[in-house]
């Protein structure tokens, strides 16, 4: 049982139509992975296009996933006919960006009426099913519900 309100009853198609609009998840090869009320999994598989000049993750894919994982946490819990956009966010980099993949996990952390705040943690997997996912990075967001916008 969630201890989150869901406040749209088509939440789960809202979050799904908004991401596949969403330019920039296509252009990291990004993927929903999981989708629960308050609870988004990104996942993007390693491509050369996406890394800096030492051929890891650039910071920059890290941080993207990161917050579209918050973001699609919360739009989970908004009502009909609201939007989110991320307000603030401060992300941690912990290891460099490696593996075969990146899951980036948003969680929302308080939602509210207006704001909600959600953590996004990005892990890299090296593929191999023993391998433990290395921790990338740790960030928290805040969120804003924008009426009057689709997803």
């Amino acid at each position: 049982m969630s201890a989150y309100t869901l406040r749209d009853p088509q939440w789960r198609s809202k979050v799904r139509d908004s991401f596949s609009r969403q330019a920039f998840m296509t252009t990291l090869g990004a993927e929903i992975a999981d989708l629960s009320p308050g609870l988004v999994d990104l996942t993007a598989a390693f491509s050369p296009a996406l890394t800096q000049q030492h051929g890891f993750f650039h910071a920059g894919v890290t941080t993207s996933l990161a917050d579209s994982a918050a973001g699609y946490a919360a739009l989970t819990l908004f009502p009909p006919d609201h939007g989110v956009l991320t307000t603030e966010f401060k992300v941690n980099l912990l290891n460099p960006g490696r593996g075969t993949r990146l899951v980036a996990r948003g969680r929302v952390v308080k939602a509210g009426r207006t704001l909600t705040i959600a953590s996004g943690d990005v892990y890299g997997h090296a593929g191999d099913e023993d391998d433990a996912p290395v921790h990338i990075a740790t960030g928290l967001f805040s969120l804003m519900a924008l009426a009057g916008m689709d997803g």
